[in-house]
C-alpha cells in the first residue's frame, strides 16, 4: 500500500519556538481565528509573528493579543491593523475550561503555531502553560545536553 502524500493545504505560517523553552506546556488546543480578507491574503504570503503574543479570556470571549500580521500591499484602502486583537473561536465548554485554568490554577495561554489546516482554514494552536523558573530551564538544558552527548557516543560506538 502506497504511503499517502502530505496534504498540500497544510502549511505552517508562524511558530513560537521560544514558548517551549519559557513555559511548561500542560496541554494544547486548536482554535479558529476571526480574520479580515487582507489578513488571510497576507498570511498566504507567510508574513506573521506570534512570538510576543498571548491569548486571554475577556468578557466570555477568547482573544489573541499582540499577534502580528504584516499589511497586505494590494489592500491599501480596506487593509487591516497589524497588531489588532483577533477573536479566537472555541466552544463554550473549552472556553470555560481555559478560563478556569487561567483564573484558578495561574496558568497562561501561549500561542504555539499559526497554520493553515488541511481544509485551508487558518488555525491557531494555543498551549495551556505554566511559566518555568530559571532552575527548571537549566535542568531542561542539562537534560537535552546529556541526550545529545548520549546520541553522539552511541554513533561513535556503532
Amino acid at each position: 500500500m502506497a504511503k499517502k502524500d502530505k496534504n498540500p493545504n497544510y502549511k505552517v505560517i508562524a511558530e513560537n519556538r521560544r514558548a517551549r523553552h519559557d513555559y511548561a506546556i500542560e496541554e494544547d488546543l486548536e482554535c479558529g481565528v476571526m480574520l479580515m480578507g487582507s489578513e488571510v491574503k497576507s498570511l498566504r504570503g507567510g508574513s506573521a509573528n506570534i512570538a510576543e503574543s498571548y491569548a486571554a479570556v475577556e468578557n466570555g470571549e477568547l482573544w489573541l493579543v499582540n499577534g502580528y500580521i504584516a499589511p497586505y500591499a494590494q489592500a491599501k484602502t480596506w487593509g487591516h491593523e497589524e497588531r489588532r486583537r483577533r477573536k479566537l473561536l472555541v466552544s463554550r465548554k473549552e472556553l470555560a475550561r481555559l478560563w478556569n485554568a487561567t483564573q484558578r490554577k495561574g496558568m497562561t495561554l501561549v500561542p504555539l503555531v499559526l497554520y493553515f489546516n488541511d481544509k485551508g482554514l487558518v488555525k491557531l494552536k494555543i498551549g495551556i502553560a505554566k511559566g518555568k523558573k530559571v532552575h527548571d530551564k537549566r535542568a531542561d538544558e542539562a537534560k537535552a545536553d546529556w541526550n545529545r552527548q548520549k546520541q553522539r557516543l552511541l554513533r561513535e560506538k556503532g
